[in-house]
C-alpha cells in the first residue's frame, strides 16, 4: 500500500465530462445529469483501507445532503486485472452493503480518472453549480490507525459553503490514500 496524496488540481477547473455505468442501477450516469446543482465526485475502490476507514461516513454524507441539492457520484478506476476485488460486481455489493445512495460508477478505461487528475482513493472533487472546482482535498484528518474520529469536517465545511452560496476556503489539505491502480 503506497500512501499517495491527491494532486490538488487548480481551483476553478471545470468538471470533466464523463459518462460511466452505475454498477448498482446499471444505467449510464453523466456529468450533465447534475447541470443544475453542485456535484461531488469521489474516487473510491473496494479494497483500500483508507476508503474502508471512511465508508460509513460516505453513507452519512449522502443522508445529510439530499440529491435534490447536491449530486454525488463515486468512481472506481482501478485496474481490475490486478485488483479483481474492485470489479463491477464487487463494487455493487459494497455499495449495497454500505447503503451508499449515490451512483457508484466503473471507469474501466481509466480515462475519467486521468481527466480529473485523480491520484488516490479516496480523492474528493467538489464543483459548484456552474461546475467549477471549489474543493479538492481530504474528508477530514482521520486516517486508519491515527485514532482521530471520522467526522468529514473538511469536506462538510466545503459542502455547507457551496450549498449556502458562500465562498469555500482556499485553505485545503490533500486527501491521502492508496494510489489508483493504473493499467500497465
Amino acid at each position: 500500500m503506497a500512501l499517495t496524496p491527491s494532486t490538488m488540481i487548480p481551483l476553478g477547473t471545470h468538471c470533466p465530462d464523463f459518462a460511466l455505468i452505475d454498477v448498482t442501477a446499471r444505467r449510464t450516469v453523466q456529468a450533465s445529469d447534475f447541470s443544475a446543482r453542485p456535484i461531488l465526485v469521489i474516487f473510491l475502490c473496494n479494497h483500500c483501507p483508507y476508503v474502508v476507514h471512511i465508508q460509513h461516513a460516505l453513507a452519512t454524507i449522502t443522508d445529510d445532503y439530499p440529491s435534490s441539492r447536491l449530486g454525488i457520484v463515486g468512481i472506481c478506476s482501478n485496474d481490475v486485472t490486478t485488483h479483481p476485488e474492485d470489479g463491477p460486481q464487487q463494487m455493487a455489493e459494497m455499495a449495497r452493503e454500505q447503503g451508499w445512495a449515490f451512483p457508484y460508477l466503473h471507469d474501466p478505461s481509466q480515462d475519467v480518472a486521468r481527466a480529473f487528475g485523480a491520484a488516490c482513493t479516496p480523492d474528493f472533487f467538489l464543483f459548484d453549480r456552474s461546475h467549477a472546482l471549489v474543493y479538492r482535498g481530504q474528508l477530514d484528518e482521520s486516517r486508519p490507525g491515527n485514532h482521530i474520529a471520522v467526522t468529514g469536517r473538511d469536506l462538510r465545511m466545503a459542502l455547507d459553503a457551496v450549498l449556502s452560496g458562500a465562498e469555500v476556503s482556499a485553505q485545503q489539505r490533500p486527501s491521502m490514500g492508496c494510489n489508483i491502480k493504473w493499467k500497465q
